[in-house]
């Protein structure tokens, strides 16, 4: 059932991206219509879902590369089927905004925004860490299209700026996904494995920078101050149903990222760096009551 939840955007995708150009309703009808497939698949986990359970539920295990461990592994639990039907509901609701407002390459845009849900998906329902970052990089190809051809006067700028910062934090958590690989191999077999890497024992000094690379990684995807520079940006350049993709979704993978990896493949470091992550978000929001603070007018202006 994962799988057809995560894939049934981009099987409407490609029955779009068959369209004639110049069926732009037609290409809009598929495009919510497979949305609200993937809606009703999502709705359809809540009712066997059992909530209480600290396991992973509705766990799909694949081999994809098994020479280097590297499973195509699906799992849901109560943290992550939150945000699937969070994705669930929006995707439509934003392809609904955009009828009349996007009118030059509708069946691009909805091509794009098909494919966004099904980054979106697979990066909240993956249990394999390569899995994970493949999701987890696959959301800024679309998005990124999204804001450079449908955007504002601005968007070339904000595009660019909204993916140099998102990968090069992402390179980061790629160097540490290949460490954690090797480090927690000589306690068993080779493994992205989330589950069985949060039993890994690591080497004494690895885990704090492991944990750094991880986190800053989710912390300009939230984005936490100081990194949140392209955010302002994207959000102003970006189209309507783009900004709520962002506001709704792709800001929230960041804070996924903190609760399903930083804390869960390093709990000890992770508290230990509780007092700086608190201070850096308090810091966030002062910086952002300050910054939207009416200026006073000035002397002998209008008020």
């Amino acid at each position: 059932m994962l799988t057809w939840l995560i894939f049934t955007p981009t099987i409407g995708a490609a029955v779009v991206a068959a369209l004639p150009r110049a069926r732009a309703a037609a290409a809009r009808w598929v495009g919510w219509l497979a949305s609200l497939a993937a809606l009703v698949l999502a709705v359809r986990l809540v009712a066997p879902f059992t909530p209480g359970s600290g396991e992973m539920q509705f766990v799909v295990r694949r081999p994809w590369v098994p020479l280097l461990g590297i499973e195509y592994a699906l799992g849901v639990d109560g943290i992550s089927l939150l945000l699937v039907m969070l994705t669930a509901v929006i995707f439509p609701i934003a392809l609904l905004s955009s009828w009349g407002a996007i009118t030059e390459k509708v069946r691009e845009f909805t091509v794009a925004m098909l494919l966004l849900e099904t980054a979106v998906l697979g990066t909240f329902l993956s249990l394999d860490l390569v899995l994970f970052y493949v999701f987890w990089e696959a959301v800024l190809v679309p998005m990124y299209f999204l804001i450079g051809i449908w955007g504002g006067p601005q968007r070339t700028y904000a595009a660019n700026k909204f993916i140099l910062y998102t990968m090069a934090a992402s390179v980061l958590m790629l160097v540490a996904i290949i460490a954690l690989y090797l480090a927690a191999a000589p306690a068993g077999a080779r493994t992205f494995d989330l589950l069985r890497l949060q039993e890994a024992a690591l080497p004494a000094g690895l885990g704090p920078w492991l944990f750094a690379a991880f986190t800053l990684a989710f912390a300009v995807k939230v984005p936490l101050w100081p990194l949140h520079t392209w955010l302002p940006d994207a959000h102003v350049e970006a189209p309507t149903a783009g900004s709520v993709i962002l506001a709704a979704l792709l800001l929230k993978m960041g804070t996924y990222g903190f609760l399903r990896f930083s804390l869960g493949l390093f709990p000890e470091v992770a508290a230990s760096a509780a007092p700086l992550l608190l201070t850096l978000a308090v810091v966030g929001v002062i910086y952002g009551g300050i910054s939207t603070w009416p200026s006073p007018p000035r002397s002998g202006g209008a008020p």
